[in-house]
This record gives structure tokens, sequence and C-alpha cells, in this order.
């Protein structure tokens, strides 16, 4: 009787491991990857700006607009998803993203090495330049190695902010493009380096302003979209969706429609 007990009691803590094995793997098997949430939310969060004229901005409606709300809207349909804009400051939008606060970045992000240690991009879907822009009246500065103790107008965790530093300029911390036009024409700083594309918004929205180019890098720079590593589901639904969007004319129409040329290349 006493090994019959003994057998008997073993054979029921078997059957509960395994019943505990089998409500483990249940667990793993409902886990859903983060494009297959978004498809069940029906919606899918974007950080942006919000601030940075002509990619992300509100109109004089108030409405959010701008290149890069477009293409994100575009993206999103393709998904089978409504968009959903979480602006957010620019120096905090990284951090925003780690704390997923949002599924994706759409904002100007520029490919870094060290960005992609940590985060996932798309495939670029826009080129620009870098431009030392200053005011119409200095002659002082020329070329970017002139920016050596000069004040310059900078989003700080941005790739402009580390030309303008690396070319030995004392940052002066701006929110927005806007912002730094701002102090540049109200001569509080000396310069800003900033995207021509940008700039070239802002002169024909406002031709009178009295800023002006001086140089500009050789290099343009790709910018992309930007997740949280671990998403590839998401990183390819969103790369078929930025090569559709080419082949049928769709990329071409935004991109006239703000620029009034092809920014892909």
């Amino acid at each position: 009787m006493k090994k019959l007990s003994i057998l008997i009691s073993t054979l029921l803590i078997a059957s509960v491991g395994l019943v505990g094995c089998g409500t483990s793997s249940n667990k793993n098997t409902g886990s859903k990857d983060l494009l297959s949430k978004i498809k069940s939310e029906g919606k899918i969060r974007i950080g942006t700006e919000g601030t940075y004229a002509p990619y992300t901005f509100h109109d004089k409606t108030g409405k959010l607009t701008g290149f890069d709300v477009e293409i994100a809207e575009e993206v999103s349909k393709r998904i089978g998803v409504k968009p959903e804009f979480v602006e957010t400051k620019w120096d905090g939008m990284v951090a925003g993203l780690a704390a997923k606060r949002f599924d994706m970045v759409v904002n100007q992000v520029g490919i870094k090495p060290d960005r992609q240690l940590k985060y996932d991009f798309s495939n670029p879907y826009i080129v620009s330049k870098a431009v030392l822009i200053v005011n119409s009246a200095d002659n002082t500065i020329k070329k970017f190695a002139d920016l050596k103790g000069k004040k310059s107008a900078q989003s700080l965790t941005s790739n402009l902010a580390k030309i303008a530093e690396a070319n030995g300029a004392l940052l002066q911390p701006v929110d927005s493009f806007n912002q730094s036009i701002d102090l540049l024409v109200s001569k509080r700083v000396d310069a800003t380096v900033n995207d021509s594309l940008s700039y070239l918004d802002i002169k024909k929205q406002k031709p009178e302003l009295a800023i002006k180019v001086v140089d500009q890098e050789g290099n343009a720079q790709p910018s992309a979209i930007m997740f949280n590593k671990g998403n590839k589901e998401l990183v390819d639904a969103t790369n078929k969706a930025l090569a559709d969007m080419k082949s049928d004319g769709t990329y071409s129409k935004i991109s006239n429609k703000w620029f009034g040329t092809d920014v892909s290349k």
C-alpha cells in the first residue's frame, strides 16, 4: 500500500507539471508581433514634431500637414490602419519611441550608425543636404569653418547640431526650424545649420526674410522611418508600402506637391 501511495503521488505531480507546461506554451503562442497588434487595433501611433515645415507642421486652419505627414498617412493606409499622430519635441522623440509612446517616428530622422545600433530603419524615403544659413547682412560667415566661436541655433540631438559643433560653433538650443530662423532674423544668433529643403520652403513662403545660404555639405543625407528593434514585420510592411508608392506614382505626386521635384534621389 505504501508503494502504491507513493506511485500515485508521483503521477499526480507529473500531471500537474504537464498542465503547467501546457499553460505556459499557450501564453507564448498567443503573443502578437507589433504589426499584428496594430492591425487588430486598427491604428498606428506615429511620433512627429508638428513644428517643422514643410515636413510636419500645422497649416493656417490648425490642421497637421506636411510632406512627412502625407508619407505617414499613405504608409498607414497601405498597411490597412489609421494614423494617430503623437506630437513630440525633437529632443524627446527618440526617448518617446524607446518608451513605446508611438510605434514609429516619421520626422526626417537621419540614418546614423549610432542610431542603427539601437533602432531599426525603413528604406530611405528622402535625401537632403545640410546648409549654412546666416542673416542677409552678415558677410563674415562664408563657409562652415567660419562658425568657430559663433552662436548657431540648433536642435541639440540632430545631425545638424553635430555639424555645427564640429566646426566650432557655440550651440543655442531651439525646439524648431522656425525658432532658429526667428533668432537669426533678429540677430540673436549668428547662424543655423539646417535642412536645404526647409530653407527653400520658407523662402518660398516668405521671400522677404533676411536670410541666405552661404555654404552646403557635399553629401546628401538620407532620412527614413525609425522603429524600435525587433519589429521586422512592421519594417517590412512599411518598406513594401514605400516601394509601392514609388512604383504607382503616389510618392512622386506627394514630393512634387511639396518640393516641385523628386526628393528621394
